[in-house]
């Protein structure tokens, strides 16, 4: 079969020579010159570590991609598919990936017959492969079975497409393998125990049993730096404490800036200024906050965008947190000197319908905080301390504030472990603290949907909250919950009397979100329900 695009073809005798193969590297990413002599047959993991993998190939991945179907066009295939990865351990499959279609650039997948990224930096290089050894790593446990001794880790590569009747995948386009050694620092048990709880917690302490060894075990990888910069946990079980842990250098008192899951924040003020009136409903419309046609790129469209929308990141505005090349990427917003104007000013996407396409949006989160900031009384951070704060007995707390000094919801809003924890279990309480309602049960309800049930590519959200089921060998849990940058969680399991709170400070770190994933589903759930 022809190709579609042209290629680079066969670039060197060494790459001739090893056409179909996957060779790994050490050294600081990228490497310029590399032969036969720099290609590993073992590698020790090491706090330092610098592991590369070089895929040679005798096509490009466009190509590859054409020849599974050649009725698409190049820019088609390039949204439809990627590599798909696959890791083995010691002869056994351990994880499949198919890469995210966004990762890599276009000019690289149409010409690139050679495929060289980092898995492991000590300079943090900026590369998706970082994020997919960190997916291997941490949502497969590997490094639980890669302690104490030498395994064998290959890497099989493959083209894939997701089509209208299903997924395809090519064959083996590269493969390699390697030795892999992991010795188990080793670290006091003093350092690892389970910590006591301390009076003046505010709560009643949960009085029923748990697996102590399970505990033990996650606060020894925390202690071995496998789970890295790990801040909190508290788990509140019926209503009670259960545990409350610290690490790397954080107490009870530490306000822990937990980046994103401010937003959540937001879709509790809104329910709580729709409770007392301020909003008619989530149906209201840009258009009765806004003189939308002071702003750049007005359009019906956007006047009818809705708080709803807002809510659900489904608002329709050109601008994806995920996709840096859109007007709207965060990235763009925060150095502008008003980020509620950035936000009005940005044209709508034609290829999302308000209420229909989920994109992860900060900027919509700041609009829908400036709403709440001009409608309820005394504005946001007054309203919020009166009716959210106050009645839940949360005085010491720290806000982030926009340019113009205002109280924003972007992410950034403060406060200690079990704080946090009180907001969660309002949640789980539908509503009410103390025997008050502080937020109605059918705000509750409708926060904890998932408004995308019919379109399951897409991802699982309610209001400002995310929605995932977390597995473990036995059983798999719904759960609702607040994240932030750098593995930061409030988590509120469905069907179980169960909130957990996560803090953590793994900012840009590949690991961040996988490493909680994997506390949560391999750790803490057994420990504390099974």
């Amino acid at each position: 079969m022809s190709d579609i695009v042209e290629h680079n073809g066969i670039t060197s005798p060494l790459h001739q020579e090893n056409v179909g193969s996957i060779k790994f590297t050490s050294g600081i990413f990228p490497q310029k010159e590399y032969g036969e002599g720099d290609f590993l047959s073992s590698f020790e993991i090491e706090d330092s570590s610098n592991l590369n993998f070089i895929a040679f190939f005798d096509n490009s991945l466009t190509n590859y991609l054409h020849h599974l179907n050649p009725d698409l066009t190049k820019n088609e295939l390039l949204l439809k598919g990627n590599f798909q990865f696959s890791f083995y351990i010691d002869g056994t499959l351990a994880y499949t990936e198919n890469l995210h279609h966004r990762a890599g650039l276009a000019s690289e997948k149409n010409e690139n017959t050679i495929l060289h990224k980092p898995l492991i930096s000590s300079t943090n290089a900026d590369s998706w492969g970082r994020f997919l050894w960190a997916r291997f790593l941490y949502r497969t446990d590997a490094y639980a079975e890669l302690q104490n001794g030498t395994h064998t880790i290959k890497i099989e590569l493959r083209p894939y497409l997701n089509t209208d009747h299903g997924l395809i995948t090519g064959d083996i386009i590269a493969e390699g393998e390697f030795s892999l050694s992991y010795a188990e620092p080793e670290v006091p048990e003093e350092q690892y125990a389970i910590q006591p709880i301390q009076p003046g917690s505010g709560w009643k302490l949960y009085e029923g049993g748990y697996d102590e060894e399970k505990i033990k075990a996650l606060n020894k990888r925390i202690a071995q730096n496998r789970f890295k910069h790990i801040k909190s946990i508290v788990v509140i079980k019926d209503g009670e404490l259960l545990l409350e842990e610290y690490f790397n250098g954080a107490t009870r008192n530490t306000l822990h800036n937990t980046r994103s899951v401010g937003k959540s924040f937001a879709a509790t003020m809104a329910g709580i200024a729709i409770k007392e009136g301020y909003f008619t409903s989530v149906n209201q419309t840009l258009d009765e906050f806004y003189d939308l046609r002071q702003y750049p790129n007005y359009s019906q469209k956007k006047a009818k965008v809705t708080l709803k929308s807002l809510l659900t990141m489904s608002s329709g505005f050109h601008g994806s947190d995920n996709d840096t090349d859109t007007p709207g990427n965060d990235s763009k917003m925060y150095p502008s000197d008003d980020w509620v104007k950035f936000t009005l000013d940005l044209p709508m996407d034609a290829n999302k319908e308000i209420g229909e396409v989920f994109d992860y949006f900060t900027a919509g989160a700041v609009l829908l905080g400036d709403i709440i900031h001009r409608t309820a009384p005394g504005g946001l951070e007054k309203y919020a301390d009166e009716k959210l704060f106050k009645p839940l007995g949360i005085t010491n707390y720290e806000w982030q504030y926009n340019p113009q000094n205002i109280a924003h919801t972007a992410g950034g809003l403060a406060m200690s472990a079990l704080d946090f924890a009180k907001y969660g279990q309002l949640y789980k309480n539908n509503g009410v603290w103390n025997g008050k309602q502080v937020l109605t049960s059918e705000w509750v309800k409708q926060s904890m949907a998932n408004y995308f049930a019919d379109t399951p590519e897409q991802s699982p959200y309610g209001f400002l909250f995310w929605n995932q089921e977390f597995s473990t060998e036995k059983k798999s849990y719904e759960a609702f919950y607040a994240s932030g940058y750098g593995g930061n969680k409030i988590v509120m399991f469905t069907d179980q009397p169960l909130v957990i709170v996560i803090t953590a400070t793994a900012f840009g770190e590949s690991y961040a979100h996988p490493q909680v994933e994997l506390m949560i589903e391999n750790y803490i759930l057994p420990a504390v329900l099974e």
